[in-house]
């Protein structure tokens, strides 16, 4: 999800250069100017006026190849009480909301897929997509009636295009299950442990979540601490 958004690469090294110092300075989501907001360990941040997320600096972003070697140090045993208990709001939405005979994507399934476990043990249908560990792109042509983004949407290096990928993904009245730790001005960005990890490029204010829901046409969106639904 790193390198130059998918149009950049139609343009020549000139233009490239223009556009991304207009991109540096500009909001990765919605396109409003950012501001300098944070620097911790090398790496700078940045908030969007508008949607108030906040941002790693571009020449900061993790390549590929960090990123996986960060993935494969976190414990992701499918079968551990602690991690189900952990994924458990989206699980649970999913139980509760989705019938089982509908088919859903686990967008960012990661080493271990264990939303999709648990819900295929209870007669769902789930298709893996992740660029590093289930790299099948054939998912991608297909539509869904649910997908799921677990600790999946802090990691978008270009979030604009990933929401527009997975609104078109969406079959009509689909639900997008995100989850991840919102930031709000009760935060101290500084102490903050969700930022520690350097693949956590993005983060989310509830103004945010509003932009997405009307810019991408998401006929609503439920937020539930941790748990972010949109409806298609």
């Amino acid at each position: 999800m790193g390198g130059r958004i998918w149009w950049l690469d139609r343009i020549d090294d000139q233009l490239f250069t223009v556009v991304n110092s207009w991109i540096e300075h500009n909001c990765r989501l919605c396109a409003a100017p950012v501001s300098f907001y944070h620097h911790w360990r090398g790496h700078d941040y940045w908030q969007c006026s508008e949607c108030h997320a906040v941002q790693m600096d571009n020449q900061h972003l993790p390549d590929r190849e960090s990123e996986k070697a960060l993935y494969l140090t976190h414990e992701n045993d499918v079968n551990d009480p602690r991690y189900q208990q952990f994924v458990s709001p989206i699980t649970e939405a999913i139980l509760s909301q989705i019938p089982p005979d509908k088919i859903g994507l686990d967008f960012g399934a990661g080493p271990g897929p264990v939303i999709s476990k648990i819900i295929t043990e209870k007669g769902y249908q789930t298709r893996l997509y992740d660029p590093v560990f289930h790299p099948n792109i054939s998912v991608l042509s297909e539509q869904y009636d649910f997908i799921i983004c677990c600790e999946v949407i802090e990691h978008f290096h270009q979030p604009a295009v990933e929401f527009a990928r997975l609104k078109s993904l969406l079959n009509p009245g689909g639900k997008l299950f995100c989850m991840t730790q919102l930031l709000d001005n009760s935060i101290d960005f500084a102490s903050w442990h969700y930022k520690n990890d350097i693949t956590h490029v993005f983060f989310y204010h509830r103004d945010s979540l509003n932009f997405i829901q009307k810019q991408f046409a998401f006929s609503a969106v439920e937020i539930n601490q941790r748990l972010i639904s949109f409806t298609n």
